[in-house]
């Protein structure tokens, strides 16, 4: 079961990674919604409704929460650039990926907001 819920394995940080180190992970952000899209325009809408591993969640649900998790670090980011004592905000994304949008939406959406939110995220992240 370990291989099927961590495909690529388990994460493993790197706690001080070198400025070139982490300039390549900034580098990487916005190739993620181009990869995203590629291996997605293969799939038909009846694909994107079936869970990637038992009782887990549908592809198209996991293509919004990308897109809605990418936005609440994006927010976080750029809470601790400005504010003195940031909160760190959780959100409950089991309830989230159970509204209609994640249901309803086209997966075009997220992969758009993607995009445009890598975009500006990388930005902020390289200045």
């Amino acid at each position: 079961m370990d291989k099927v819920r961590y495909p690529i394995g388990h994460f493993v940080p790197i706690p001080n990674p070198s400025v070139e180190e982490r300039r390549n992970f900034i580098l990487q952000i916005p190739e993620l919604s181009k990869s995203l899209r590629n291996i997605l325009k293969k799939l038909d809408s009846d694909k994107l409704q079936i869970p990637y591993r038992p009782d887990a969640w549908t592809i198209q649900q996991i293509v919004h929460h990308l897109a809605d998790n990418d936005m609440n670090a994006y927010l976080r980011f750029k809470r601790a650039l400005t504010e003195d004592d940031p909160l760190a905000h959780s959100y409950r994304e089991d309830l989230w990926a159970e509204l209609s949008d994640y249901k309803d939406v086209p997966i075009e959406t997220s992969i758009s907001l993607l995009e445009l939110l890598h975009s500006r995220f990388s930005y902020c992240l390289m200045a």
